[in-house]
């Protein structure tokens, strides 16, 4: 049986190289694909929303490759929680740049809520995880969790994520992590919120 590939963390100056995947791996998620359903503005603008949205983790050292690159996660550690507060902010700026304004209304509340659902306590987040659908089917996703995890039962902490797929929740159901609830307006698809509790 075939070796599994190694989980290196991603170095600050391979930023764009993850961002790269996290793209390609998301362009039909259905959350940023109602956000953005325009292909131009998805993949002109996609990587910089994605940066918003986790790129804190390149700076905390908690961004994880696998593959030469065929599967990203990017994992906020608590001691970066509030540079991702920050960073939210601008994220949300700059998602009011692209989204209709018919929509920006709906949009803002997901977010919101979204935001409501987050633990109010010391945990680990993964606000992205994504695998380039031509490397899918590997099972590189898992070995990336499996990695992440590995620190967060190390620390004795929870994790949580949002997933933006419901296809996605069983395999972070494997992983320990439970629904806490579920975020949907009258257009969105639907968000579920998720709790790993410490191990």
């Amino acid at each position: 049986m075939q070796e599994p590939a190694q989980v290196h963390i991603v170095s600050p100056d391979a930023r764009e190289v993850g961002l790269s995947t996290i793209v390609t791996a998301f362009a039909a998620d259905p959350l940023l694909r109602w956000i953005l359903p325009s292909a131009d503005k998805y993949l002109n603008h996609s990587a910089g929303i994605f940066d918003g949205f986790g790129g804190v983790a390149f700076d905390a050292g908690t961004a994880y490759q696998v593959a030469d690159f065929a599967g990203v996660a990017l994992w906020v550690p608590p001691s970066h929680a509030q540079h991702h507060d920050n960073d939210d902010a601008e994220f949300s700026s700059s998602l009011t740049q692209l989204v209709v304004p018919e929509q920006m209304e709906e949009v803002a509340t997901v977010l919101t809520q979204m935001q409501s659902y987050h633990p109010d306590y010391d945990c680990w987040y993964l606000p992205l995880i994504g695998v380039d659908p031509g490397h899918q089917g590997r099972g590189l996703g898992a070995q990336l969790m499996k990695y992440a995890l590995a620190s967060c039962d190390e620390a004795g902490l929870p994790a949580y994520l949002e997933s933006s797929n419901p296809a996605n929740i069983s395999l972070y159901e494997r992983f320990g992590f439970e629904v806490m609830g579920r975020i949907q307006t009258k257009t969105s698809p639907p968000v579920h919120p998720m709790l790993r509790p410490r191990q």
